[in-house]
C-alpha cells in the first residue's frame, strides 16, 4: 500500500530517464562501501559481545548480512533473524546473549543517527517555508532527547539489575499466567543485557564501541551521498546527513521489502525539500535502497545456499539456555552474575 501510494503520481518515464542517466561507476564505489559497512558491524557487535563471550569474526559477518537480507525479505520482523543465526553457527553464544547484544546495537545504531540529524540542524536550512524547517528541527530534537532519556534509562538499569530482578520475582515468579520456563529466560535476558550494557559504563568499551559506531554510519553517509552525487545532485555533508535523517524514519515502518514504499517515499520528500524534482528524488529513493541492502542480499543468498540456517540447531541451543538456567549446567554461569555483580 505505501509502495502503491510512493509511485502512484509519478511520471515513471522521468524516473528511467534519471536511471539511466546515473554514473554507474559511483555506484559501484557506494556499493562496496556498503559492503565493507557490514564488516565494521560485524567488528562492532564482537565488541559488545566480548563482555559475554568471544564470537568468531566469520560468524559474525554471515550473522549481519543473513540479518539485513531477512529485513529486505520481511521487513523489521526480520530482525529477530539475525540473533538468531549467530548462536547456530557459533553453539559458545548463547541465544539471549546474541539477542540482547543486537538491542544494544540499535540503540548505538539510534542514536548516532539522531544525534547527526539533529546537530546538522543548528545550522543547516533546507529549503521550505518557516513553519515546515521550524517542524523539522523540533523533531530532531524531540528525537535526540529521546535519546538521551533512553541512555540514562540503561545506564540506570545497569547499575539497579539486582533491584529490577528482584522486583520481577516479586511480580511475576510462581504466578500462574507467567510459566516457569518463560520467567527463567526472561531472567537470563536481564542478566545478559546487565552485562551487554557494560560497555556504557567502562571508558575503554565506550570509546571502541563509539569509535566502531562512527566508522559505520560514516561509510552508510558516504555511500548514500555518493548515490545521490551519481545523479548529479550538488549536495554536501549537510544534506546527506538530512537526507539520511529522514531515510531512518522510513526505513523503521515494518513493511515487507525493507521498509519499502516508506524508505523510498521519505528518502524522496528530503530531496523534494532540497529542491530535487519529484522524478529524480524518487529515482534516487530506489537506487538507495538497493545500494544499502544489496550487498547483504547477495551474501545472505550465498550462506542460505550453503546451508548454514538449521532450525534444529536452534531448538537445541534454546533448550540447553533454559537448562542452564534451571540449574542443571550450573558449570556454565557466569560467578560475577551468581555473586550479583
Amino acid at each position: 500500500m505505501i509502495l502503491w501510494w510512493f509511485g502512484r503520481k509519478l511520471d515513471w518515464s522521468e524516473v528511467r530517464a534519471a536511471l539511466r542517466q546515473a554514473d554507474w561507476f559511483l555506484l559501484a564505489i557506494a556499493v562496496a562501501l556498503v559492503s565493507l559497512v557490514y564488516l565494521l558491524r560485524a567488528f562492532r557487535w564482537q565488541v559488545l559481545l566480548a563482555p559475554i563471550v568471544r564470537a568468531r569474526l566469520s560468524d559474525l559477518f554471515a550473522a549481519t548480512t543473513i540479518g539485513f537480507s531477512a529485513v529486505f525479505i520481511a521487513g523489521r520482523a526480520g530482525e529477530v533473524v539475525r540473533p538468531v543465526v549467530l548462536p547456530m553457527r557459533d553453539s559458545r553464544v548463547r541465544p539471549s546473549a546474541s539477542l540482547v547484544t543486537i538491542f544494544v546495537e540499535r540503540i548505538y545504531d539510534t542514536v548516532a543517527v539522531v544525534l547527526l540529524f539533529a546537530v546538522n540542524l543548528l545550522w543547516f536550512q533546507p529549503g521550505g517555508g518557516t513553519t515546515e524547517v521550524s517542524r523539522v528541527r523540533w523533531a530532531g530534537f524531540f528525537l535526540l532527547s529521546a535519546a538521551v532519556l533512553l541512555l540514562v534509562g540503561l545506564v540506570w538499569f545497569r547499575s539497579h539489575s539486582n533491584r529490577t530482578e528482584r522486583i520481577w520475582h516479586k511480580l511475576f515468579a510462581n504466578r500462574w499466567f507467567m510459566p516457569g520456563v518463560l520467567n527463567k529466560a526472561f531472567v537470563s535476558l536481564l542478566r545478559q543485557l546487565t552485562r551487554a550494557l557494560g560497555v556504557l559504563v567502562d571508558a575503554r568499551e565506550l570509546a571502541i564501541t563509539v569509535a566502531w559506531t562512527a566508522a559505520v554510519w560514516f561509510g552508510i553517509a558516504f555511500a548514500n551521498l555518493l548515490v545521490m552525487r551519481a545523479f548529479g545532485l550538488p549536495f554536501g555533508a549537510r544534506e546527506g546527513l538530512f537526507v539520511l535523517g529522514w531515510a531512518l524514519v522510513g526505513s523503521l515502518v515494518p513493511t515487507p521489502g525493507g521498509a519499502a514504499g516508506a524508505f523510498h517515499a521519505a528518502t524522496a520528500g528530503a530531496l523534494v525539500v532540497l529542491g530535487v524534482e519529484r522524478e529524480t528524488a524518487a529515482a534516487v529513493s530506489i537506487v538507495m535502497h538497493l545500494v544499502d541492502f544489496g550487498p547483504a542480499i547477495l551474501f545472505g543468498f550465498f550462506y542460505f545456499v550453503r546451508g548454514e540456517i538449521n532450525l534444529s540447531r536452534l531448538r537445541s541451543l534454546a533448550t540447553q539456555e533454559v537448562a542452564q538456567e534451571n540449574g542443571e549446567n550450573v558449570g556454565n554461569r557466569d560467578p560475577l552474575l551468581e555473586r550479583g555483580l
